[in-house]
């Protein structure tokens, strides 16, 4: 077993009920209790599960969904290189959408203030940072705002985005596999960033690693609906490498 399957399997113990246990694990997984402990803190690492006495447990036990300013904080360096590399995605002259993710926030930081840019977005935290910026038109959605990530969501977002074609989509993810596709905690969330698919030309997802594999409630698109998947070098390659293979090109940075 690839050391990415034994973490996924990890993590789904921890979800089913809760906890888990280092002795346990290494009894199931058939390896050594080093071994686990290893594979525990790279997931405490990228933010899926907190180190305990003798074992672990789930993050949505501690927060059932990050605020933007949590979501922010981790793995700063590394969204900060994805939303880097986000940048050569842009189009000369032309529109954008950024949905309310940490690492589109993060793009929007990056973005020079002179930039020739038409830019959609539903984020208040990414509409504050470019509202100021001379060069760049800005479109707020509006929608009832979650508190939690700073949002607007519901039937004005959702309106406004259908009467739109934008040439692309920058989006974040909560989840990401080929199995489950996109997928996100909040229904209201999952609406809007479905429009920003619909609404356009091309779709590039921002995720760090560790992302792939998991699986939430509401599903907002299908892998093949995305055209460009940029995260981090950590990313598993057979996980890479089943992400290139259903349609999307898999950019690491």
């Amino acid at each position: 077993m690839y050391a990415a399957e034994r973490q996924q399997r990890i993590i789904a113990v921890a979800r089913r009920d809760g906890r888990v246990e280092v002795t346990a694990l290494a009894d199931t997984l058939g390896v050594a209790a080093e071994t686990v402990r290893r594979d525990l803190t790279a997931l405490e690492r990228r933010g899926s599960l907190r180190r305990v006495h003798g074992g672990a447990i789930p993050v949505e036990r501690l927060e059932v969904e990050p605020s933007l300013a949590t979501r922010s904080g981790r793995l700063a360096d590394v969204k900060r290189r994805i939303a880097a590399r986000a940048l050569d995605e842009l189009p000369s002259g032309g529109s954008i959408i950024l949905d309310s993710g940490s690492t589109a926030l993060a793009v929007a930081e990056l973005l020079p203030p002179d930039l020739d840019l038409t830019v959609l977005t539903n984020s208040l935290a990414a509409a504050t940072v470019l509202a100021s910026h001379p060069g760049i038109s800005l479109y707020l959605l509006g929608g009832r705002v979650r508190g939690t990530t700073g949002a607007a969501v519901g039937d004005w977002a959702t309106g406004a985005l259908a009467d739109v074609t934008v040439d692309v989509a920058f989006l974040g993810t909560n989840g990401l596999s080929v199995a489950r596709g996109l997928t996100t905690p909040d229904q209201s969330e999952a609406l809007v960033k479905r429009a920003m698919v619909g609404a356009a030309r091309k779709c590039v997802v921002l995720t760090d690693s560790s992302k792939t594999g998991d699986a939430h409630l509401h599903r907002f698109a299908q892998v093949a609906d995305v055209d460009v998947v940029i995260t981090d070098t950590d990313v598993d390659d057979d996980v890479a490498a089943e992400i290139r293979a259903a349609g999307p090109e898999v950019v690491t940075t």
